[in-house]
C-alpha cells in the first residue's frame, strides 16, 4: 500500500531538505519511492510543497492527488490549510506554530488571519508543535526542518530506518550531532 506525505512550507525553510533526507531513508530501507517538489517563487517568500510517496510495492506517480494524502507536514501554519484539499479522509497533520508573512501579506493585498488559521487547525484536529522554538533551545533555528522531519518519522512509523545514518551521510560534519539531536526532538513531539 502507499503511502503519501506533503512537506509544505515557504521558501528558505528547508522543507526540500527534509523531503530528500525522507527519499533517501526511505530508497536504503528498501522502499520504492518517488518525489515531486514545487518552489514556486521560493526565493520571495513563496509556498514550497514536496511530494514524497512510498511503498514496499511499486510506486507508479511521484504525484499526490487531492484528498490522497496521508500526512500533510507545514512548516508554516497558514501553508497546511493552503494545501488541505489534499489530505485524505483520517489523514494527519502537523503544522508548524510559525508565521511567516507572505509576499501579499508584506505589501497588504492580504491579511494574516492568525486566530482563525489557528481556529481552523484546532478544529481539524491538527498536532501544531513550536519546532522553531525547539530549534532555538537546542542553539539553530535552521535545524527547525529536521525536528520537523522527526515528526514525519514518528507519525508514520518509519524509526525503524537508521536516520542517524542518514543525517551522518548526507549533512555537513558541523552540523551532524545538532541535526541527530533535531530529530530526536521531533519524534518526541508526536505521541
Amino acid at each position: 500500500m502507499t503511502k503519501s506525505i506533503m512537506l509544505v512550507g515557504v521558501g528558505g525553510q528547508g522543507t526540500i531538505l527534509a523531503s530528500k533526507l525522507l527519499t533517501i531513508g526511505l530508497m536504503e530501507a528498501g522502499y520504492d519511492v518517488k518525489m515531486s517538489e514545487i518552489h514556486g517563487m521560493s526565493q520571495r517568500g513563496g509556498s514550497v510543497s514536496s511530494q514524497v510517496r512510498y511503498s514496499e510495492d511499486e510506486v507508479y506517480s511521484p504525484v499526490i492527488e487531492i484528498g490522497g494524502a496521508d500526512m500533510i507536514v507545514s512548516f508554516e501554519k497558514v501553508e497546511a490549510l493552503r494545501y488541505l484539499k489534499y489530505l485524505k479522509e483520517g489523514g494527519t497533520i502537523v503544522a508548524n506554530n510559525y508565521k511567516m508573512d507572505s509576499v501579499a501579506t508584506i505589501t497588504g493585498k492580504a491579511e494574516y488571519k492568525v486566530e482563525e488559521v489557528d481556529q481552523k487547525l484546532k478544529d481539524l484536529n491538527a498536532k501544531v508543535i513550536n519546532a522553531a522554538d525547539k530549534a532555538m533551545e537546542l542553539g539553530n533555528a535552521k535545524v527547525m526542518n529536521i525536528i520537523l522531519l522527526g515528526t514525519v518519522i514518528k507519525a508514520m512509523h518509519l524509526e525503524h530506518i537508521d536516520w542517524e545514518s542518514i543525517i551522518r551521510n548526507n549533512v555537513k560534519e558541523k552540523f551532524i550531532d545538532i541535526n541527530i539531536r533535531a530529530l530526536n526532538e521531533g519524534m518526541a513531539l508526536v505521541s
